[in-house]
């Protein structure tokens, strides 16, 4: 059984194929999928997606990309949506300084409102860290977060920063760039963190594993990413997929 730990289903990318898709994707070993919101269009998709598919469970925040979008109202509107039982954690939140904007100030302020959020719903939350590691560990210390714990999504920060967080009641999410031949630091993590804290995930539409790198991702390529960890850490597939599938059960209180 394979839990794909962060998808964007509601992508238009997904727009021709998505029923036919995800259909066929649960009778062939993907078990559950949780959606990642990130715009405040996607919170409502997500709703709509979560409702028509009963293995799909999903995330509602918004994405740093849009913190200059984020207010009050929207904090509520996530807030009443939450009550549904299929909302298994806040996100994707956190900080992303690659493109120089929202500025720095405007994300770390919704990072930390989010997160409080979270915090009074007693929700897991998702975090998108890019090119922000510091101020990421400082928020997250900052606002109590290991109180409801979480996922690092796309982890790409050290093995240092890694096994911290593990003690702040964060759980290591990879997927598709561990199987990239330039995916050393991702490597050292990956052999470094606990089989018991690591999750699997695709990003998709994004960063698809080889052999498939460049196209379209979607959660039936998660195979290539439990291959590449069993190989990595010396046991089997099985292993891989058992746990990770259990993990993300557990972090995310589902079952």
């Amino acid at each position: 059984m394979i839990f794909d730990t962060h998808a964007h289903y509601d992508d238009e990318k997904f727009d021709e194929d998505r029923d036919s898709l995800l259909r066929e994707l649960h009778k062939n070993g993907v078990s559950y999928i949780l959606n990642a919101s990130s715009s405040l269009e996607s919170l409502a998709a997500n709703m709509e997606l979560a409702e028509k598919y009963d293995f799909v469970y999903i995330a509602l925040g918004i994405h740093p990309e849009y913190a200059d979008r984020i207010t009050e109202a929207v904090l509520d509107k996530i807030r009443v949506l939450s009550k549904n039982k299929k909302v298994a954690a806040i996100g994707e939140i956190g900080l992303d300084y690659y493109y120089g904007e929202p500025s720095a100030d405007v994300q770390k302020k919704w990072f930390e409102r989010q997160i409080e959020l979270a915090r009074e719903l007693g929700l897991p939350v998702i975090i998108h860290d890019r090119e922000a590691h510091g101020d990421t560990i400082n928020i997250i210390k900052k606002t109590k977060a290991y109180q409801v714990g979480g996922i690092f999504h796309c982890f790409s920060g050290s093995t240092e920063m890694a096994m911290e967080m593990l003690d702040y009641n964060f759980y290591i999410s990879v997927g598709g760039v561990v199987t990239f031949k330039n995916a050393r630091k991702t490597v050292e993590v990956v052999k470094a963190v606990p089989l018991d804290k690591l999750l699997i995930e695709t990003d998709c539409p994004y960063l698809a594993p080889k052999p498939y790198r460049g196209k379209r991702n979607n959660s039936g390529y998660l195979n290539y990413v439990i291959d590449k960890i069993a190989e990595i850490k010396g046991i089997s597939a099985s292993e891989v997929a058992d746990t990770t599938f259990a993990n993300a059960k557990k972090v995310l209180k589902i079952g």
